[in-house]
């Protein structure tokens, strides 16, 4: 396996935000917006389905942290934290990351789908959804 954020961590060549045993933050190669900043787990995990609950319990607390920072630091007046797990979510890289993105009113982007999927489910999708969470 080569997966290109576990050669970061490994070979220790990202621009780190911060950097512990259990999770990460870096800044991509090409950010959003200034302060654009990857949050990952330092072990390999494939996606939120992947990971153990406090490994992303762990990831997600940086990722708040990094929110956080963004307010003070950059002055932030919010962020859009983007995640996608799964062969049918676009998910570019194979390894559980979440994109923490500063925004600032009028910043000329916009990181909310326009759409809806044209993908179709039978019965009521909130029900199901109830039924399989009252099981596990």
């Amino acid at each position: 396996m080569d997966c290109v954020f576990c050669r970061l961590i490994r070979e220790d060549t990202a621009d780190w935000i911060a950097r512990g045993p259990v999770t990460c933050a870096f800044t991509p190669l090409n950010p959003l917006a200034p302060g654009h900043t990857l949050v990952v787990p330092a072990r390999h995990h494939v996606d939120v389905f992947d990971t153990p609950p406090e490994v992303l319990a762990a990831t997600m607390a940086l990722v708040q942290r990094v929110a956080s920072a963004m307010r003070t630091a950059l002055d932030a007046s919010g962020v859009n934290i983007l995640s996608a797990s799964g062969p049918g979510s676009e998910q570019s890289v194979p390894h559980l990351h979440f994109h923490v993105v500063p925004r600032w009113v009028d910043d000329g982007i916009s990181t909310w789908p326009t759409g809806q999927s044209r993908h179709r489910s039978p019965g009521d999708p909130g029900t199901r959804l109830a039924e399989a969470l009252s099981r596990h």
